[in-house]
């Protein structure tokens, strides 16, 4: 799966689990409400103050692994 920004939290999630430690990372604590795996990683970016390209680096060198 290639994660993009407008890849939705749920969905990416739903595809593999392990990466919920980068989403706690960055601030975004409450992954099962129905608002957050909605939400697209851009949108979490924004309303969390993080570098959107930079975490979608850190989730796609994962799943690479």
């Amino acid at each position: 799966m290639e994660i993009t920004k407008n890849s939705t939290i749920g969905d990416v999630l739903d595809a593999d689990r392990t990466l919920a430690p980068y989403f706690f990372e960055m601030g975004m604590h409450c992954l099962g409400c129905p608002s957050a795996r909605g939400e697209t990683i851009e949108e979490a970016c924004a309303v969390h103050g993080v570098d959107v390209d930079e975490l979608i680096a850190k989730l796609n060198a994962h799943e690479a692994k």
